[in-house]
């Protein structure tokens, strides 16, 4: 007689128990969700804050447009156009929501140069935004 053939199902069963799982109790599907609850509430507050943050940097780069869009148009201006006298001035028209103002400074801070501080300022949800710009402007001989 031949060697006696032995059934692989005795050799991983032999001497020990094996349980049958069928699949999660309910206090494991109850923790899963627990975990996924938390992830996902985090998700969305941090969500919120970029959504934030987008608005709050589009206001800026708004703002920063506009006062470099108005100091060009100033720096163009004749060395003499009264948008370039000494002292305070506001934009007639500026875009919905935005006032422009700038001022001016006369021989500062060489003789012949003005300065032209430039502010922006519009109200993001509640609070007052500004962006500034200076420029100096020499009298071209």
């Amino acid at each position: 007689m031949g060697p006696k053939l032995i059934n692989i199902k005795d050799i991983s069963t032999k001497g020990l128990r094996i349980k049958d799982d069928l699949g999660f109790t309910l206090l494991e599907a109850v923790v899963a969700i627990s975990i996924l609850c938390v992830g996902l509430l985090a998700l969305a507050s941090m969500q919120v804050a970029c959504i934030r943050g987008n608005a709050f940097a589009s206001g800026v780069t708004e703002g920063t447009t506009l006062a470099a869009d108005r100091l060009e148009k100033l720096i163009a201006l004749p060395y003499t156009h009264s948008d370039l006298s000494a002292g305070d001035h506001t934009a007639s028209s500026p875009p919905s929501g935005h006032s422009i103002a700038w001022n001016v400074t006369d021989d500062s801070p060489l003789n012949d140069t003005k300065i032209i501080n430039l502010t922006v300022t519009w109200t993001d949800h509640g609070a007052q935004k500004s962006v500034s710009m200076r420029r100096i402007v020499p009298r071209i001989i």
